[in-house]
């Protein structure tokens, strides 16, 4: 089997030879050019976008400068999916984000791992694996996401937590390592912060 193959099985591999890092930099020449697009290109933006994903829904914005092993190569994006600054996906394997989820500045999802035993980690061996980020879920700034990692749909993750385990649906998790705090409830159908209560009257 070739390293490449080994990219999205699970096994051991060596990343830096030709048969990796050139498909890998013609990759990152697409995402160059996308973090030098001025604000006014949103089409372009776009149209790259289009280019560097594996999929990406409609209505999808990310801020530049946006970080990417494979420049979106390997990430699947749903519909309306929103990446604030400094956004970094370690895209070595799959990442799978669901419809209306939205990243903090300086979030990062990691795929990738090397292995604890130093004279492997001497030879640069390393393993992916592949993160599923489910629909409608918010990461706060600075959040960290792990390999392997599964967060749920709806789910809140507090910002700086660093993710090491799957996280189900409709909770609000947060903490190094991030922990489920509560589900959501009833209490934020009427407060959206700290005691300040929608108005549905005046929301569109």
């Amino acid at each position: 089997m070739s390293m490449k193959d080994k990219l999205h099985n699970q096994e051991l591999y060596l990343p830096n030879g030709d048969e990796v890092m050139g498909p890998q930099t013609k990759c990152l020449e697409k995402l160059y050019e996308y973090n030098l697009t001025r604000p006014f290109e949103g089409k372009k933006r776009e149209q790259l976008l289009i280019e560097m994903f594996a999929e990406i829904g409609e209505g999808c914005y990310i801020e530049p400068p946006l970080h990417s092993n494979w420049g979106g190569k390997h990430i699947h994006f749903g519909k309306y999916v929103y990446c604030n600054f400094n956004t970094t996906f370690i895209d070595d394997t799959h990442i799978y984000v669901g419809d209306y989820t939205m990243f903090g500045p300086n979030v990062v999802v990691a795929t990738a791992g090397h292995p604890i035993l130093p004279e492997l980690r001497e030879k640069a061996y390393q393993y992916n694996i592949p993160v599923v980020i489910g629909r409608n879920c918010w990461l706060g700034a600075g959040v960290i996401v792990l390999p392997g990692v599964k967060i749920g749909d709806n789910t809140v993750i507090g910002a700086g937590s660093v993710v090491t385990k799957d996280i189900p649906s409709n909770v609000v998790a947060a903490g190094n390592p991030c922990k489920v705090l509560r589900e959501i409830g009833d209490r934020d159908r009427e407060f959206y912060f700290k005691g300040k209560r929608i108005n549905f009257d005046i929301l569109d």
